[in-house]
């Protein structure tokens, strides 16, 4: 069965970093698009980063452009989500998706159970 599988979150001061991977399984990686989405308490959940199964195309939302950066390695099946300069309002579940749609959306594709991210201020 497909399992996307997050790991690296955790509690960090603010300006601090974290880096999130998600290994994937059951699905052909390779031909997918890669997303990573964030849902704060009491809001919908969004995107923030997404990358083409190319590796060659990748999307920012405005909020994180310049701190965060997305990558994917396909021989280990795995994207990756570097965080730097986190702020308090980065603080939220973030999940991993795979989508063949681009970018990924948040109704569709292949979900992970989510990591806790949160910023202390």
């Amino acid at each position: 069965q497909v399992q996307l599988v997050e790991s690296g979150g955790g509690l960090v001061q603010a300006g601090g970093s974290l880096r999130l991977s998600c290994v994937a399984s059951g699905l052909t990686f390779s031909t997918l698009n890669m997303g990573w989405f964030r849902q704060a308490p009491g809001k919908e959940r969004d995107i923030v980063v997404a990358i083409t199964w190319t590796g060659v195309s990748t999307y920012y939302a405005d909020s994180v452009k310049g701190r965060f950066t997305i990558s994917r390695d396909n021989a280990k099946n795995t994207v990756y989500l570097q965080m730097n300069n986190l702020k308090p309002e980065d603080t939220a579940i973030y999940y991993c998706a795979a989508s063949s749609s681009w970018p990924p959306r948040a109704n569709s594709g292949y979900w992970g159970q989510g990591t806790q991210v949160t910023v202390s201020s």
